[in-house]
């Protein structure tokens, strides 16, 4: 679990702030996200074969 330092006198919105940018620079977020619903494993793995494919493709493009 990631852990922010609040100094003295530092507003809770940005503390918050911090510990939201945090999570999110963790991958907490994103883990969350993909495990809200049950996913098979054959959808899983289709799922990061296209993104790969994906990947792949802007790769080739960028190349160009």
């Amino acid at each position: 679990m990631p852990k922010i330092e609040i100094r003295k006198g530092e507003d809770l919105e940005k503390a918050l702030r911090k510990f939201k940018t945090k999570l999110r620079h963790e991958g907490i977020l994103d883990d969350l996200k993909n495990r809200e619903f049950y996913e098979k494993p054959n959808q899983r793995r289709r799922k990061e074969k296209k993104a790969a494919i994906r990947r792949e493709e802007r790769r080739r493009k960028e190349a160009e």
